[in-house]
């Protein structure tokens, strides 16, 4: 879930487009945000295709019962880096956590989530 809070910070349409569809668990809707190469990289694992990265955006979302507060989105290089603070059901919640994505024709190509800068 997002906070409300979050909706205040501007997000290119891709990027909003994902977060929505993580939000209300969508498999389709989450799985149009992605080119069909697209490359999710998390917790240090590889994730390759729309199918694979929806899948595991959606279960570790749903098993830990993920709450989402977007801080702050600025664009570094060729990124769009999203800062969130994300709490839930799981070890060291919350956690701020920076999500790189990098897009393409109005589609996410990559997105690779690490723990933020401090």
């Amino acid at each position: 879930m997002i906070n409300n809070n979050s909706r205040a910070i501007p997000l290119p349409q891709p990027i909003a487009a994902y977060y929505h569809a993580s939000d209300v668990y969508d498999y389709d809707l989450l799985a149009a945000c992605f080119t069909a190469d697209a490359i999710l990289v998390d917790e240090g694992k590889e994730y390759h295709g729309p199918e694979a990265v929806s899948r595991h955006i959606l279960k570790a979302n749903r098993d830990a019962n993920v709450i989402t507060e977007i801080t702050n989105c600025v664009e570094k290089n060729s990124e769009t880096v999203v800062t969130a603070t994300i709490s839930g059901n799981f070890d060291g919640s919350p956690i701020p956590l920076d999500f790189h994505f990098t897009l393409n024709n109005g589609k996410i190509k990559s997105l690779n989530i690490v723990v933020a800068d401090e």
